[in-house]
């Protein structure tokens, strides 16, 4: 190793045996240490770390990915260590750190141009791990390169890239290599989580440094298969009562159980006209949580900001907001006619700029990590350098090179690795009923027959768990972010399953 590296970390681990526990002094790289946050006055209920690993060449011209890592509130030296990926493609995974399961609650400031109040979160996902939260690949949040040609990737090159990263983290954090470690993420995460899982599991059979504990990974709500993904809409909406009978045997007599490719079909065929049923009946609800409430642009309001987002919620004139910090409004939604299909994929922005598809207005997040004293306090670059932070960004270029996810999570719990995949049943983005579809059709003997599981004395939702430490599990009343809608419910099922309990 050279100077350059040695200079990187505060020591090599020291471990000694103290009254028969080895207790290890942290070897975190030097300055990657955050000691104080713009917006938040209290004391850290743990030790923060944040940084830019730079891989595929240098700083200069390779790709610098972006974490921000948050060590356990109960015990960092033995509790598991869990890897955060949102997804998008293009979405950056400070949304979980922000909206759902960080170590803080944000409140929005009280006038134009302060920054957002932060609270201890009493459902963190920190409360019973060590959890990273990465900005993935290059070009998504606060992750960059210098050399634009680095933004175009796919599912099979973001899975290698993360894996770089994570060799790389963990060789700067030598302390936390004990501990068992596990990958989780939503959405399109569907993706990189098994693709990623995959790639850890081909270095430690090959004997890749420094090896990984890799013990399984969890999924909500994910992007799995096109098929299955693209039928699953229609038993939802039939089953959550938003079309009727007869619509539903219209449709399922004209498409024949097949809806997911109905965009392709022409306008004058019966299967074509019954789905437009279909989308005339729920084109005004929430597609992330048909519980919620949904606003659409004014009609006046077509026109963009000077960025690729459509206008923001302040410029538009809508003042109302369920939620304390964020807002979504959503119009005609995807994926119903166009689950992710492979090739390039049309990413969110580009989305929001010809239809009135799901436009976000996160102003916290963005207004807290765009400010320059945040983030220099978190060690990220300046605007001028990684870009302006967005949630969902359109500057990379993404390829769905993966194909189906079935394949991969036959083969990784075949080999024994734990998997807990988990569905907010009121989103109808990915709706549950394709999550339930394709873990049913892995073949798997069912050990835990489908039952309700509770959370402070309440039902929260129903599980069928499988040989080969399979888990499906709903939450009830959840929509497509699980955490951000039943913050109590997901760190229940969360430190349940990573601590080997009954749900």
């Amino acid at each position: 190793m050279g100077n350059h590296k040695l200079l990187q970390y505060w020591a090599v681990s020291l471990c000694m045996l103290f009254l028969s526990h080895w207790i290890c002094v942290e070897a975190a790289p030097q300055g990657s240490i955050i000691t104080q946050l713009p917006g938040f006055s209290g004391t850290f209920p743990s030790k923060h770390y944040s940084g830019y690993i730079s891989i595929d060449g240098n700083a200069e011209s390779g790709k610098n990915l972006f974490y921000y890592f948050v060590s356990s509130e109960r015990s960092p030296g033995k509790d598991p260590v869990v890897l955060w990926l949102n997804g998008g493609p293009g979405c950056s995974s400070f949304d979980g750190f922000v909206y759902e399961h960080g170590p803080f609650n944000f409140e929005a400031a009280k006038s134009k141009g302060n920054l957002p109040t932060l609270h201890i979160n009493p459902y963190s996902w920190s409360k019973v791990s060590n959890i990273i939260y990465l900005d993935s690949p290059a070009g998504v949040g606060l992750s960059y390169s210098k050399n634009s040609s680095k933004y175009a990737t796919g599912d099979l090159q973001t899975a290698s890239d993360t894996h770089a990263f994570l060799l790389e983290w963990f060789q700067q954090f030598p302390e936390f290599l004990a501990n068992p470690f596990y990958i989780a993420g939503e959405s399109y995460a569907g993706v990189y989580v098994p693709t990623l899982a995959f790639e850890v599991v081909k270095g430690i059979r090959s004997g890749i440094k420094p090896v990984i504990k890799f013990k399984g990974y969890m999924v909500g709500n994910g992007v799995t298969d096109e098929i299955i993904d693209g039928n699953a809409l229609i038993p939802f909406v039939h089953g959550m009562g938003l079309i009727s009978d007869s619509i539903y045997e219209e449709v399922q007599a004209s498409c024949k159980g097949n809806y997911y490719n109905s965009y392709s079909l022409d306008e004058n065929d019966m299967c074509y006209k019954n789905l437009e049923k279909v989308d005339k009946a729920i084109d005004g609800l929430n597609v992330y949580n048909i519980l919620e409430p949904c606003y659409h642009f004014p009609d006046a309001a077509t026109a963009k900001g000077n960025g690729s987002l459509p206008l923001s919620f302040h410029q538009l004139g809508v003042t109302e907001r369920p939620f304390p910090v964020r807002k979504r409004m959503f119009g005609r939604a995807w994926p119903f006619r166009a689950p992710v299909k492979a090739g390039l994929v049309t990413l969110w922005p580009q989305l929001a700029q010809t239809r009135h598809v799901a436009c976000v207005s996160d102003e916290v997040a963005s207004s807290w990590l765009n400010n320059e004293a945040v983030r220099k306090a978190i060690h990220a670059e300046l605007e001028s350098v990684a870009g302006q932070w967005e949630l969902c960004t359109n500057r990379i270029e993404y390829d769905h090179n993966a194909g189906s996810m079935i394949p991969y999570h036959k083969n990784l719990t075949m080999l024994g690795y734990r998997a807990l995949i988990f569905s907010g049943d009121h989103d109808m983005c990915v709706p549950f009923t394709g999550s339930e579809a394709w873990t049913l059709s892995l073949g798997y003997k069912i050990v835990d027959e489908w039952r309700p599981w509770n959370s402070n004395n309440q039902i929260a939702g129903y599980l069928q768990a499988y040989e080969k430490n399979l888990i499906f599990l709903t939450v009830k009343g959840a929509g497509h972010t699980v955490p951000e809608y039943k913050p109590r419910e997901a760190l229940d099922f969360y430190s349940r399953w990573l601590e080997g309990k009954a749900i």
